[in-house]
């Protein structure tokens, strides 16, 4: 399938869904505290969307071949799990944990993907770093975007900044186009090559979404069919932004008040 060029109405729409979905993370950011459980930050985050949005939780229900339906409406990944924990009652957070909240919305159409990090109480040092590196892994993968720039100079500059912390990237998983649907082309790898895989353009709009293991890179796949955790229990790490490609270079859609800042070691 083509990678999809959206045009100036389509992005509009696409600013729309991304600032959304931070909103969704800005909303959410005060509950998450030690004690609550995993599913009542869901519900919360679905009426929040629901209701005080007007937007849909795009992953309930989703399906894609070979999965059964997503059985919520936002993602919780916590500690050694590496993406697409589902929500439960029984996993309440404790002090110490860290915490990925992945959520996408659809308005008017369109999606808005974002996710973030978050710790219960005080972390550990290792954790915090890990988060932090992770952080900036995304953020040296967004500042390779232009036109012209190659999807591997993207994952090169994610890969050597999480190896030269100690680090290692999970292959299985990868950024990805959206748009009119969650996921389109093209697939963005968070390793690679610079110089290698598909020239950018104007108008192109995906997701950079770097997980990043404190050991090894290593993950398999728990009985519900969703839940992806680290081989060796290690820690793991996510952050996820939607930007568009743009005549100057990079625009991040899934801002909001609450987003943080890049991290100054990026901007540089």
């Amino acid at each position: 399938m083509p990678v999809v060029v959206k045009t100036p109405d389509e992005i509009e729409r696409m600013r729309i869904a991304g600032r959304l979905a931070a909103e969704v993370l800005d909303f959410i950011t005060p509950w998450v505290v030690a004690g609550v459980s995993t599913e009542e930050l869901d519900a919360r985050c679905h009426d929040y969307m629901t209701r005080v949005q007007g937007t849909v939780p795009a992953p309930l229900n989703y399906a894609p071949p070979g999965y059964k339906p997503f059985p919520k409406s936002i993602c919780t990944s916590v500690n050694h799990v590496v993406c697409h924990g589902i929500p439960r009652q029984d996993k309440r957070l404790k002090a110490g944990d860290i915490l990925n909240i992945d959520v996408t919305v659809i308005k008017d159409g369109f999606h808005g993907d974002s996710s973030r990090m978050f710790f219960v109480g005080e972390p550990r040092i290792q954790a915090r770093r890990l988060v932090e590196v992770t952080y900036a892994c995304m953020w040296h993968g967004i500042r390779q975007v232009r036109p012209g720039a190659r999807l591997g100079d993207i994952g090169a500059a994610i890969q050597a900044h999480a190896e030269s912390q100690g680090y290692s990237v999970v292959r299985e998983f990868c950024g990805h186009g959206i748009g009119r649907r969650f996921h389109e082309e093209p697939q963005v790898l968070h390793y690679g090559k610079p110089g290698t895989g598909l020239v950018l353009e104007t108008g192109m709009t995906f997701t950079i979404e770097p997980m990043i293991n404190a050991g090894k890179a290593g993950i398999r796949e728990l009985s519900d069919g969703w839940t992806i955790v680290t081989k060796d229990h290690s820690l793991s790490a996510q952050w996820e932004h939607t930007v568009l490609v743009t005549d100057q270079g990079f625009e991040v859609l899934t801002q909001s008040a609450g987003t943080p800042a890049p991290p100054a070691e990026v901007l540089g």
